[in-house]
């Protein structure tokens, strides 16, 4: 898919955002970032700062450099393989969980109310996260102990996000292509795409262009870099429908461009069924597999209503707004060397006010 770069004044024009982004690596925020700005079909922006650690020797960031995404993953794969799917008379959004991965079946009769919307839209009743690495060694073992994960609420009661509940939709959406989601998501996302920095699990040779994300003292016990932060994903293999995905801002841009310009592997008319606001009886609404501006949101004051995006745990996140035909992406990995910093929760809205108010000016 074709993006035209247009940079020209980029320093200039977004000279107050990346001043942001610069006081926050001096303040320890985060070891380096990139940010891309997609505008009315153009990527206004790509700039790279900072480096992959906070030691003086470590190599810089680039736009070659892949970040480990996170919770984007969420919807950079898992909502948009579900897209698809339904697209094709594949997915039926309201059966019942069970009757897909009938490991989720228990006494509960609550459980026969957790459908495939409920859990894109995060209305399920699972809990947000469970430690289910420190039982399960295996991705069987994972799976299982996710499904057997008891309810928090009834279904439909409240919007509570939840990781469990997209490891078992991912699971679902696997078995429902009779494909891993990784492979689908190569042949039927990223590569049609163009998004040729982009996979789970990325290869050894892609290793020097990768940030580290975290030095685990806890779990694995090593520097994680090239391989998923996150502990339950890890245990999955790298491959799970909440995290695992790596990828460059780029990339990134590549996709939030195609859904802007509904030039996407769905339909519009896919997309405006997954972009609806879903509502609990509490919670803010979210879309099925996007995040929605609330009060306080990390997608800033200027966003509007419409918005679609999406944050991730080590520093990423990328938010879109059809209404402005923008997209912002911003990556880094704030949880390095470890995840004490919040920096980044004050850092970010600025961040995207900033483009806006450079874009309107």
């Amino acid at each position: 898919m074709e993006l035209k770069p247009n940079f020209a004044n980029q320093d200039q024009r977004f000279a107050r955002a990346l001043r942001l982004l610069g006081d926050a690596i001096a303040a320890r925020a985060f070891p380096g970032c990139s940010l891309a700005v997609v505008h009315r079909g153009e990527l206004a922006a790509s700039k790279n700062l900072g480096r992959f650690t906070y030691e003086p020797q470590s190599p810089e960031v680039t736009a070659q450099t892949v970040w480990d995404i996170a919770s984007v993953t969420k919807i950079v794969a898992t909502a948009a393989m579900a897209m698809i799917l339904y697209e094709r008379g594949l997915l039926d959004l309201d059966a019942p969980l069970e009757w897909i991965v009938r490991e989720f079946h228990s006494d509960d009769p609550r459980r026969e109310e957790v459908t495939v919307r409920r859990l894109l839209a995060h209305t399920s009743g699972l809990p947000g996260y469970v430690r289910l690495f420190e039982q399960a060694r295996t991705r069987e073992a994972l799976l299982l102990a996710a499904s057997r994960t008891p309810l928090e609420t009834d279904p439909g009661e409240r919007t509570a996000y939840s990781d469990i509940g997209f490891i078992v939709v991912g699971e679902a959406l696997a078995r429902v292509a009779d494909e891993p989601l990784d492979s689908f998501c190569r042949r039927e996302i990223f590569g049609p795409l163009g998004m040729a920095s982009t996979c789970f699990n990325p290869p050894a040779g892609w290793r020097p262009r990768i940030p580290p994300t975290e030095s685990d003292k806890r779990f694995r016990r090593r520097d994680i870099c090239g391989e998923v932060n996150d502990e339950n994903a890890s245990v999955m293999g790298g491959v799970a429908g909440h995290a695992g995905v790596f990828s460059s801002a780029q990339d990134l841009a590549l996709f939030a461009h195609s859904i802007l310009r509904r030039e996407t592997v769905v339909r519009s008319e896919t997309l405006a069924v997954f972009a609806q606001p879903h509502l609990a009886k509490s919670g803010s609404p979210r879309a099925l597999g996007f995040d929605l501006p609330s009060p306080l949101s990390q997608s800033g004051r200027h966003f509007s209503p419409r918005s679609l995006g999406h944050l991730g745990f080590t520093g990423t996140s990328l938010w879109l707004d059809p209404e402005r035909d923008l997209a912002v992406i911003m990556l880094s990995n704030r949880t390095w060397p470890d995840r004490s910093s919040q920096e980044i929760k004050r850092v970010r809205p600025l961040v995207h006010d900033a483009v806006v108010e450079a874009l309107t000016s």
